[in-house]
């Protein structure tokens, strides 16, 4: 197996694809597997992301035998040679469209939810999927961006079959293939998680990649993180796998915990993160759960070894290069504002301030009255149950606390504007808390 999972995919495959950053670039992902390699790629090349609906036309008696392709906006490209070999009539070939773009528009509505597709006029198409068996979709991916106008398209796979990409090659400016296994068999053999992309995942990601885009861009001419690489970390007698980004002078830094074992690779996650580094925190999105463990719903709601776990790790990363001896901030969400509270509870850790996102503070139990961390409790006003809940956690906590309410935000804060907002409360309460810590710490300070 060559990849752990599409994430890790997308990221090796950005690096095959770093000459093209900085230019005039739109990543586009193939649904549903490509979305996930092609957030990652579109968020190391800082390029907006957007997604390539197509279909193929197929000659009726034969289906895999593609006689064209169609696109949104009424893009259609036809094959002139296979309708004349295939001595197809116009009456057939409307009827595969009108059935093949019925579907195409119904994907496309559920995946864009509102949003019209990126402009491809005298641009880049860097076109992605999770891997190429025939390339045939692939193929129709390149013919539509070119009737949409990209000035050149290339392809990029982290793995693909020899004969697919021959096919491509004819196809595309440029092809780009982490491995091409002499022996192909399917694509997710090469991956060690290859679970399906679901619509939802989808349009999540497409939601953060376009709330990504709206954030204040970085300067080219500013100086590269310190770090930004995937990390282990043993915890207990597991090992846990994590994403350590440290900006050039960090104040302070900041774990993630999520119940669910996905946070290293929640878009939520990932766009929060992103706007704390800009405000020159490091952070560590990390999983407290392996994938066998995540399996089993009760290891999701045993804060005790959620926090073991998140003590472990905080021991680890303050023994790491260019974020010894800074400050500590725990965002929790879920289940894993539980643990972090608990864990802030510990001797063992020092523990600058606290974030809980739609948290279950609640089973963190006894552990609250022991928290000394500042707590900032944020939570959508439409999510009822859960204010009550973090209402009751504030009131127990004897340390300084505040609850924020985000209008018009539910649980998963998927409504426009409301994760931004939430991440701008976050990150406010960190740099407050973590460069206070840093004050109180220096040499003669009172």
């Amino acid at each position: 197996m060559f990849f752990e999972d599409r994430a890790e995919a997308g990221r090796r495959l950005a690096e095959r694809l770093v000459t093209l950053r900085g230019k005039d670039v739109v990543v586009l992902g193939l649904p549903r597997g490509g979305i996930p390699v092609a957030y990652e790629v579109a968020r190391s090349l800082d390029a907006p992301l957007d997604v390539i609906v197509v279909r193929k036309l197929g000659v009726p008696h034969q289906p895999e035998l593609a006689f064209g392709a169609i696109g949104e906006d009424g893009i259609r490209v036809i094959n002139d040679a296979v309708v004349k070999r295939a001595d197809l009539t116009d009456t057939e070939m409307a009827l595969v469209e009108q059935r093949e773009r019925w579907e195409l528009d119904h994907r496309a509505a559920r995946f864009r939810a509102g949003r019209s597709h990126i402009p491809l006029t005298d641009r880049i198409a860097v076109i992605v999927d999770d891997g190429f068996a025939t390339g045939a979709t692939a193929c129709a991916a390149c013919q539509v961006a070119r009737a949409q106008g990209a000035s050149q398209v290339v392809l990029a796979v982290p793995v693909a079959s020899r004969h697919a990409l021959q096919t491509l090659a004819r196809e595309a400016d440029e092809v780009i293939c982490i491995e091409q296994p002499t022996f192909f068999y399917a694509v997710g053999r090469w991956y060690h998680h290859f679970g399906q992309t679901t619509d939802d995942e989808v349009v999540e990601l497409l939601d953060h990649a376009a709330a990504r885009a709206a954030l204040p861009q970085r300067d080219p001419a500013a100086d590269p993180p310190l770090r930004d690489e995937e990390v282990r970390v043993r915890a207990g007698k597991i090992e846990l796998a994590g994403l350590l980004t440290v900006p050039e002078h960090p104040i302070g830094v900041v774990v993630f915990a999520h119940g669910s074992g996905s946070s290293r690779h929640s878009p939520r996650n990932r766009y929060v993160a992103e706007l704390l580094q800009q405000a020159g925190l490091a952070t560590l999105l990390f999983d407290l759960l392996t994938t066998a463990e995540e399996i089993n719903r009760a290891n999701v709601f045993d804060i005790d070894l959620l926090a073991r776990r998140l003590i472990d790790v905080t021991a680890w990363l303050t023994r790491q290069q260019h974020v010894e001896g800074l400050p500590v901030g725990y965002f929790g969400a879920s289940t894993g504002a539980a643990a972090a509270l608990y864990a802030a509870a510990d001797p063992r850790v020092n523990v600058a301030a606290v974030v809980s996102r739609s948290g279950r503070p609640d089973l963190a139990g006894h552990a609250l009255t022991a928290v000394r961390a500042p707590t900032l409790f944020i939570v959508g006003s439409r999510d009822h149950l859960v204010m009550d809940l973090n209402r009751q956690a504030a009131e127990a906590m004897s340390c300084e606390t505040a609850l924020m309410e985000v209008p018009g935000a539910t649980h998963l804060f998927e409504e426009p504007g409301t994760l931004h907002k939430a991440a701008e409360l976050a990150r406010d309460w960190f740099t407050t808390w973590l460069n206070a810590a840093t004050v109180s710490e220096s040499p003669g300070s009172a």
